[in-house]
This record gives structure tokens, sequence and C-alpha cells, in this order.
């Protein structure tokens, strides 16, 4: 079983490296609180407000921890006497910053207009492979790459519309389970793509990929573990 998000360390919270420097600990925060902040539109349909409001206090508090020294070492400590940490962290390269779990353009650049969903919906009644792919009792992320290609839709399109990291939707489309973030994010992810394809119902056929993500997960970790 995947972790949800109270089992995450603090750097998995914050969706960043356990080298991380003070500045980028900082950013990531930034961005955290701009994703599960009340009215937030890029994370309104994925948790309730409660979820929301347990999440933004283990931010808040993975935040306290990492960006004072001495706590922050501390914390290191414990997590490498908890095997999760192989080494003392070193300090960062300036260079590089964090890259968190959604795609968040702070910029003013076009954005792709992406396709008209009056289109998508009636290519959806005249595609007899989308409506053979979405009348399965299970879907996977290669039905979702299939409907996606037999709707002319780029990754690209989905991620700019949906805030949502590229590589994570690779990630769902190729089945590569180790790579998905945890569930908690990862059912909102199958549901925003669903609903910028226009396929419909959106949470049944979310609710089917999840079935699917967790008989395949759990089929080949138990392969691995022999």
């Amino acid at each position: 079983m995947r972790k949800s998000f109270a089992e995450l360390n603090y750097y998995e919270m914050l969706d960043i490296r356990p080298d991380a420097a003070a500045f980028e600990i900082r950013q990531a925060y930034d961005a955290a609180l701009q994703i599960y902040q009340p009215g937030s539109l890029v994370s309104h349909s994925f948790f309730t407000d409660a979820e929301r409001r347990e999440i933004l206090s283990l931010v808040e508090k993975a935040y306290r921890t990492l960006i004072q020294d001495q706590l922050r070492k501390a914390y290191d400590d414990e997590l490498v006497r908890r095997g999760e940490l192989d080494a003392v962290r070193e300090t960062a390269p300036a260079v590089k910053k964090p890259v968190g779990i959604f795609s968040i353009s702070r910029g003013r650049g076009r954005q792709p207009a992406g396709p008209n969903p009056e289109s998508l919906k009636n290519r959806i009644l005249q595609s007899a492979r989308i409506r053979e792919l979405t009348g399965r009792p299970a879907l996977s992320g290669e039905d979702l790459k299939q409907i996606r290609e037999e709707l002319d839709v780029t990754l690209e399109e989905i991620s700019q519309a949906t805030k949502i990291r590229q590589d994570h939707l690779i990630n769902i489309e190729e089945d590569c389970f180790a790579r998905l973030p945890a569930a908690v994010f990862l059912k909102g992810f199958v549901k925003s793509y669903l609903k910028y394809l226009c396929l419909k119902p959106a949470e049944e056929l979310a609710a089917r990929y999840m079935e699917t993500f967790a008989r395949l997960s759990q089929s080949q970790r138990a392969e691995e573990n022999k």
C-alpha cells in the first residue's frame, strides 16, 4: 500500500531533496501553500476541507523543522536511524531548484489553447474504440493513453490545463507504479485528466483506474519480493 500524505517524511511532503538548500525549502513551502490553501483551483477537487487543514498543518510542521538547522539535523539523524536517509546531507548546489508535484506557472506566457470541449465530446460519441475502452470493468494507464491519442490531445495540453507535472502524466499512462505519487494525489490527477478529456463519469472511471492500480501494483510488489 502506498503512503498517505501523513506517512510521508518532511522532504517528501515538500517534494524536495534531502540536501535542499534553505531557499529551496522556502520556495517549496510557498508552492505548497499555494496548492493547499482554501479556494485553491489547483487542488479544490482533490481534498475535503478537513484533509486540506491536516495537510497544511503537516506542511507547516515540515517547513518549521527543515528551515532551522538544529531541528533539521535532529530530524535527519532520526531518518538515518530509521533507514530512510542514506547519508548526512551536504549543502545543496545553489543552481538547482525544487520541482513540485504540480506544475505551477507564474509567468505570463501564452498557454496552449487546447481542444474545444464540444469537439472532444463529439469525437467520444463517434469513436467505437473509446466506447470500448471506457466500457471495460478495469481501466489501465495504457487505456488512458489510447483514449488520449484517439482524441488527438497532447500531454503538454493536459499538463498546462491541470497544472500536473508532465512526468507524472507519463508515469500514469505507462503504468510506472514505483514512480507514481501517493494515492492521495493519484486519484485526483486521474480525475483531472479524465475531466479535461470530457470523459464521463469521471469519478467512476477514476475509481476503475485506482482499482487496476491497486491490483497491478500489489502484483508487481509480490513479484519483486519473490
